[in-house]
């Protein structure tokens, strides 16, 4: 098997389960809370959404200095050492004692583990370029599939084994994920010539200063920010139906779901559809499908016609993050992709904190329909953006074919030389 082809399949494995280990606690987090101590209702609502949000907080500022120390020192190292970061941050956390401890703990988390950017970066630079898109869609459907699978092992192993015992499960899945890839990962040796002292700050430069790899930031931050404006009042969505079933919560998770299975499925396909024909048409189809699926959230009758509503909502959301990701590693320099991948997720997650609060003021104040209204033209209006403005990349293009050429001329040279006699 090809060394690439191996790293994408042994980090796609991994991948996946730190991210289901990352979400078995989504479910039963406020209630490990509540255990903690924080029982007045109103207390136990702020307190559960700033832990949530404390590994976002300092992986948004972490982020970007790992990535640089990437390229510096090796994109597997940064791998192994945000797998073992996670592993030991939820360690602490199942001992945390309170819940003060419990939200220091989350900081901790977010700015050592970084786990999805560092996979990526070590992706990006052992692939391909001709293949980085396939790639990258592979890896994202594994993101999607632990995030989805996650939250339903949870709180089967909650009703099992309780909540403290789930964060010892999941250090346990991160040694081992760290592990997995000392022993089976092989990272592309690049020349000492190309190893250039940069931090994080030059790299915000180069992103500010290279029109493309500014329109892609926008474009992270646009997309991630519309869909978690949605995804943490989606419930409330539901309960809107005013269904009958005493299994709300059971058929919310189902109906959320669904879009996250669909994203497994169509994240591969987009992967090889970029490779063929391009980003760009592929992102303008991307990203206008998203925001129409969610503008017809506003006019759908009933949960039956929801449910496909999602189905073809996750199709479409499964070609976006990866694409992107693809663009801001063939668009950065070769010493830097590690660092633009670690700048591409900091604005990822920067979208994952500014969403839910801008979609909770416009909720809140105008009510969730027309939270699905600017989220939809956003989408839309950030898909054409991207259909007048982005760079098809002739360049790219043609590198990665004398890339390939110049690969295959080097695999040629010592069949030559044995048919030659040279040595």
């Amino acid at each position: 098997m090809e060394p690439w082809r191996k790293n994408l399949y042994v980090l796609y494995g991994t991948q996946f389960l730190a991210m289901m280990g990352m979400n078995l606690v989504v479910p039963f987090l406020p209630f490990f809370i509540r255990q903690l101590g924080i029982t007045e209702h109103d207390q136990l609502v702020r307190w559960s959404g700033l832990v949530f949000s404390g590994t976002f907080m300092t992986a948004f500022i972490a982020t970007p200095f790992w990535g640089a120390l990437g390229d510096r020192h090796g994109r597997k190292l940064m791998v192994v050492r945000a797998l073992f970061g996670l592993g030991v941050s939820q360690l602490l956390i199942g001992f945390s004692q309170n819940v003060v401890q419990l939200f220091l703990l989350r900081l901790v988390q977010g700015s050592v583990s970084g786990f999805i950017a560092s996979t990526l970066a070590l992706v990006s630079t052992s692939t391909p370029r001709e293949r980085i898109g396939y790639a990258l869609g592979l890896l994202q459907s594994s993101t999607a599939a632990g995030t989805v699978i996650g939250p339903f092992v949870g709180g089967v192993l909650a009703d099992l084994i309780g909540y403290r015992e789930i964060f010892f499960v999941v250090a346990g899945l991160s040694f081992l994920g760290g592990i997995v890839v000392i022993r089976n990962v092989t990272e592309v040796q690049e020349s000492p010539g190309d190893k250039r002292p940069v931090s994080p700050l030059h790299n915000f430069r180069l992103v500010f200063a290279d029109k493309q790899l500014r329109i892609i930031g926008v474009t992270l931050i646009a997309a991630q920010t519309s869909v978690m404006m949605i995804e943490p009042i989606f419930a409330l969505f539901i309960e809107g139906f005013k269904t009958e079933t005493k299994y709300l919560s059971t058929l919310t998770g189902g109906i959320f779901a669904v879009a996250g299975v669909f994203m497994v499925i169509s994240a591969p396909w987009w992967g090889k559809r970029n490779d063929q024909f391009g980003f760009r048409k592929n992102l303008l189809i991307a990203l206008t499908t998203t925001g129409l699926a969610y503008g017809l959230h506003i006019v759908v009758p009933n949960l039956a016609i929801l449910t496909g509503l999602r189905a073809g909502l996750g199709f479409a959301r499964g070609g976006i993050l990866p694409a992107l990701y693809s663009l801001a590693s063939l668009h950065a320099p070769a010493d830097r992709r590690s660092g633009m991948i670690g700048i591409a997720s900091s604005l990822t997650i920067f979208g994952n904190m500014v969403g839910p609060i801008i979609g909770g003021i416009i909720g809140g104040q105008f009510g969730i329909s027309m939270c699905f209204g600017f989220n939809s033209a956003l989408l839309i209006l950030t898909g054409l953006a991207i259909w007048k403005y982005l760079y098809e990349q002739p360049k790219l293009a043609a590198a990665a074919t004398t890339e390939l050429e110049t690969r295959t001329a080097a695999e040629e040279i010592p069949i030559r030389q044995h048919l030659g006699g040279g040595t």
